[in-house]
């Protein structure tokens, strides 16, 4: 009997921790926007515009396919230092 009472405490651990915790379940885990500057990847870019800083970090990571990876269409169409800044990061970090 205790073997068996061991064994379904066993089971049921095993179980139990394979269970899903995750609370976001058919969510996209790529965000909507670009993160917030606490969770972003830092770059030195010292001495640039923020608008080319925030380019670069969104092309760079779109390049290394992380989950930072990110494209603004809109201020890619009206923004031209966010253009210029992710397009540079995007074929800077494609090319390591």
């Amino acid at each position: 009997m205790t073997m068996r009472l061991i064994a379904a405490i066993i089971l049921f651990s095993m179980l139990t921790g394979c269970a899903s915790m995750d609370s976001s379940r058919g969510k996209s885990s790529k965000p909507s926007g670009p993160l917030p500057p606490s969770t972003r990847p830092t770059y030195n870019l010292a001495g640039y515009p923020p608008a080319f800083k925030d380019g670069y970090i969104d092309g760079c990571e779109t390049a290394k396919k992380t989950s930072y990876g990110f494209k603004d269409k809109h201020r890619f169409s009206k923004d031209s230092q966010y253009r210029n800044g992710w397009k540079d990061g995007f074929s800077i970090c494609l090319s390591k």
